[in-house]
């Protein structure tokens, strides 16, 4: 909702501004052109800056917006030196636009003006220099042509700004004077459509840059007997919700995030949990497992006496990706009353944030099931908003290409997918996987936490994960995490100890309450068209009682 500015004077101000353009044809006006620059060198295939300004109005834009060949959205800047202010405009395409009007920012920064002078273009130009969040800048102006601009928001009040420099290096810099009659019409300050106030116009601005993909908005996941709806699918007694979205058509170079908001709607607990997309390379998905019983998907086994379903990619099977990795912490929200410390203020929910740009070439332009799981045994459970935001870039690279292998994070665990026990084997995970084709820069992308959480159990003691291709050592690692500390604020509920630590504050393997646990990319560099084995050995720490420990692992392979 757009909401028009409250001062009633913005009414008049189309006639105001079509005064100022009557009244600017008469004053002298120029048109300077600059150019981008870093370490003096000049940015190649660049949109130079122009600026047209007179006595009564400066006109900031580019040389394609000024020939209507710049793409949307694009954004002009006016400064309207009668009224002492100045507008910002963006045009969303050939019928949206949006204005806002500000005073404050041409007086906002501090200026100190010295001596030092230079040349540029033939006219004497002192120097000024301010700080803009901690970067130095030097505006170097004159004033011999009594009018005053400048290629940003920065100088438009001492004089006619012809270089602009940030922290030394980077530099925007005049190469072209030129008098002209008046500022052509199509870009002079004129009345706009709608003005709006700066925070809206600055929220609309910034959605108009990347896509939206919205896929939950406050659902519940918990565990109880919900029913699956027509928008909604639910698994394993609502602890697993999955939803069919459409993906739209991506350019090359283009970059995805995820982003969950997790706040506690019951549970105390910190859980496991996973975003997750349905791999439907293959004739059959772990979708047919959700829809039909996990027994119904092939099962893994390497000798321990346990059959686990749909967890090892096999001919005409392929498991899910996993798009994140993440934990919630210990009753984040619904429990911030329970537990007052001085000095702290509880976090009312928790934002993890990805990149997933990897997976674009399985997803862009189709519609795909993502889904959402934590595992937890309470009515209230968890409250989640989950939405994709797709961002252009300027790189022409293709996507890599991608295929699911192995996931042990059991996300139905409420529906007949056990725990991953199978690393106390020798053998550990040990699964086979074909190319049609040679392959290049081979990556396996892998996440991996351990999990048993008494004291000696996997949660809490470092383990070396060890990973092989055709039977040779390709990566080793001990993944471990000692930051668990940063995020005391999260955790309302955490239990404390005697010796003045908290249950969020012990290092873990590999995850922490609150918070994503990264990919590894583990280089495998070219493979040949053909069949290829990976294996993943974890020493996994013996049971203890009814207590044991087990692994969650992913990987997916990357190449071009």
């Amino acid at each position: 909702m757009q909401h028009k500015a409250p001062h009633r004077m913005l009414k008049y101000y189309p006639l105001l501004l079509m005064l100022t353009f009557m009244t600017c044809v008469s004053a002298q006006s120029y048109k300077i052109t600059y150019h981008r620059s870093y370490n003096d060198k000049v940015a190649p295939d660049q949109d130079p800056v122009l600026v047209f300004t007179n006595s009564q109005q400066t006109v900031i834009t580019t040389q394609d917006i000024s020939q209507s060949l710049a793409p949307y959205p694009y954004e002009t800047f006016y400064v309207d030196r009668q009224k002492n202010g100045y507008y910002k405009l963006t045009n969303f395409s050939a019928s949206k636009e949006l204005a806002t009007f500000d005073t404050l920012l041409l007086n906002r920064n501090q200026i100190t003006f010295t001596e030092e002078t230079k040349t540029i273009l033939g006219y004497v130009c002192k120097k000024a220099t301010t700080s803009v969040n901690s970067n130095s800048i030097e505006l170097w102006y004159t004033t011999a042509l009594g009018v005053k601009g400048a290629p940003n928001e920065l100088g438009q009040q001492i004089g006619l700004v012809l270089e602009y420099v940030r922290n030394g290096n980077s530099k925007i810099t005049a190469v072209r004077v030129e008098k002209v009659k008046q500022i052509p019409s199509h870009i002079a300050l004129r009345p706009f459509e709608e003005i709006v106030d700066g925070l809206t116009y600055q929220d609309e601005l910034s959605k108009s840059r990347f896509t939206q993909v919205p896929i939950f908005q406050n659902e519940r996941i918990n565990f109880s007997e919900h029913t699956t709806s027509d928008s909604i699918l639910r698994f394993a007694n609502g602890t697993v919700i999955v939803k069919k979205v459409k993906i739209p058509d991506i350019k090359a170079g283009s970059q995805a995030f995820v982003q969950l908001v997790e706040k506690s709607n019951g549970d105390a607990y910190d859980r496991t949990g996973s975003v997750f997309l349905i791999a439907q390379d293959q004739a059959q998905s772990f979708l047919d497992g959700m829809r039909n019983g996990m027994n119904t998907l092939p099962m893994y086994s390497n000798g321990d006496g346990t059959a686990y379903p749909g967890m090892v990619r096999t001919h005409g099977y392929s498991p899910i990706y996993e798009l994140m990795r993440f934990f919630t912490p210990f009753g984040v929200s619904h429990f911030n009353n329970r537990l007052t410390l001085k000095g702290k203020t509880w976090q009312d929910s928790v934002i993890y944030r990805q990149d997933i740009s990897e997976f674009l070439s399985v997803m862009a332009g189709q519609e795909v099931y993502i889904g959402t799981y934590i595992g937890n045994y309470d009515k209230g459970g968890h409250i989640v908003s989950l939405e994709m935001t797709i961002h252009p870039g300027s790189s022409k690279m293709d996507f890599p290409k991608i295929r699911s292998l192995f996931n042990t994070t059991n996300v139905m665990e409420m529906g007949g997918q056990t725990y991953a026990r199978f690393f106390g084997q020798e053998k550990g995970l040990e699964m086979s996987f074909e190319l049609p084709e040679d392959a290049r820069d081979v990556q396996l992308r892998y996440i991996t936490t351990g999990h048993g959480g008494w004291g000696q159990g996997d949660e809490f003691v470092p383990k070396e994960n060890s990973i092989y291709l055709d039977g040779e050592l390709a990566f080793k690692f001990t993944p471990w995490r000692t930051d668990c500390g940063s995020y005391r604020l999260y955790n309302p509920v955490s239990g404390n100890f005697q010796n003045g630590l908290s249950s969020s504050d012990l290092s873990r393997s590999n995850w922490c309450p609150g918070t994503v646990t990264t990919p590894n990319y583990i280089s495998l560099g070219t493979l040949k068209a053909g069949k290829h084995t990976i294996r993943v050995h974890i020493p996994q720490g013996a049971p203890e009682g009814s207590s044991f420990s087990f692994w969650n692992v992913s990987g997916a392979l990357l190449y071009n």
